[in-house]
């Protein structure tokens, strides 16, 4: 597998973080910044592009999937917000996937839902400090720590990140990390 990126112009951090917030973050900011790049350079068309019927996962659905995920678990769980998911709609719980459409409309929409997202939960994380990882935030009907929460959002974008290595790899032949 070759790599994405030379080295020298790979955007995503690499460093060597100074306590567990910081190291959280950056993994965070990289897997991120992975997703994006997975998308770079592709047509609307592509970034819709389904997998394997009858699967509805594209890259575009991925995009508004990790919108939503940033905005559940960084607006309404971390900051117990009561706005409206995004992308979900009580007939269909899997609209963030099903409503990803090859247009240029839906793609801004979609890159621009994530990035506010991100904009909001770097907001909300800048003001923690290592001391406040533990803290326990209200979810359901128990509760989740902040690192617990940080953690999960890794996961969540490396889980989908190797989603995004197929199907990039299936849409044009690009491969790597």
């Amino acid at each position: 597998m070759s790599t994405w990126l030379p080295p020298e112009e790979d955007p995503r951090p690499q460093g060597k973080p100074v306590g567990e917030l910081a190291t959280y973050a950056e993994y965070l900011a990289y897997h991120r910044l992975t997703l994006q790049l997975k998308c770079e350079g592709l047509t609307p068309e592509q970034l819709a592009q389904r997998s394997v019927p009858p699967s509805t996962l594209s890259l575009l659905g991925l995009v508004r999937h990790l919108a939503y995920v940033e905005h559940h678990w960084f607006v309404r769980v971390a900051q117990q917000s009561d706005e409206e998911s995004l992308f979900l709609k009580a007939d269909d719980r899997d609209a963030d996937f099903t409503g990803a459409v090859g247009t240029q409309e839906c793609v801004d929409e979609a890159f621009g839902a994530l990035r506010l997202q991100i904009a909001r939960a770097d907001e909300w994380l800048d003001v923690l400090d290592d001391t406040d990882l533990g803290r326990e935030l209200p979810h359901g009907s128990g509760s989740i720590s902040i690192r617990e929460l940080l953690v999960h959002m890794i996961e969540e974008y490396a889980r989908h990140n190797g989603h995004a290595d197929l199907l990039r790899e299936c849409i044009d032949g690009r491969t790597g990390d």
